[in-house]
C-alpha cells in the first residue's frame, strides 16, 4: 500500500491595490474569459497582479498600478491586509496564491489601458467604482471574496 502525497501547488505571490475614491468606493476590473483554461468564468477582482522573480510585492505594486491604471505612485505605503488562496492561473496551472493589498485613496478617474499586456487587453472588459453595500448586495463573482470585510476595516 502506498501513502499518495497531495502535490504541493506553486506560490505566486502577488500584490493588489485598494483604490478608494473620495466617496470609499472601491475600483474593481472586470474580468471575463472566453477561451483558454478560465473560459466562461468571468469575475471582478482589485487592480494587481503576480510578482516577477526578484521583485517585492512592494516593486510589484507599483508595476501593477502603472501597467493597470496608468497611476504612478512612488511609495506604496505599507501592506494593509494578506489573503491567500489557491485558483487556478489562466494558464491552467493551480497556485497558492499570496496576496499583498495595498492601499490608494484617490479620486474617482478613468483608467488608462496603455500599459494592459495582450492577454489583458482581451480579459479585460470594464472597470466599475463599488461601494460595500454595493459588494454585499451583488450576486457576481467578486475576489477576494472577503473584499468587503477587508474595506470595513479600514
Amino acid at each position: 500500500m502506498t501513502n499518495a502525497v497531495a502535490p504541493v501547488l506553486p506560490d505566486r505571490p502577488t500584490s493588489r491595490w485598494l483604490i478608494l475614491d473620495g466617496q470609499g468606493r472601491v475600483l474593481l476590473l472586470h474580468f471575463v474569459f472566453s477561451q483558454g483554461a478560465l473560459a466562461g468564468t468571468a469575475f471582478w477582482a482589485t487592480p494587481g497582479g503576480g510578482c516577477e522573480p526578484g521583485e517585492t510585492y512592494e516593486d510589484a505594486a507599483r508595476r501593477e498600478l502603472l501597467e493597470e491604471t496608468g497611476l504612478v505612485v512612488a511609495d506604496p505605503g505599507p501592506q494593509v491586509a494578506q489573503v491567500r488562496v489557491s485558483f487556478r492561473l489562466p494558464d491552467g496551472r493551480m497556485a497558492d496564491v499570496d496576496q499583498r493589498f495595498f492601499l490608494l485613496r484617490t479620486e474617482a478617474f478613468d483608467l488608462s489601458s496603455a500599459g494592459w499586456t495582450e492577454e489583458e487587453r482581451d480579459v479585460l472588459v470594464a472597470h466599475r467604482w463599488w461601494s460595500v453595500a454595493d459588494i454585499r448586495a451583488s450576486t457576481e463573482t467578486i475576489w477576494p471574496a472577503e473584499l468587503a470585510d477587508i474595506l470595513d476595516g479600514l
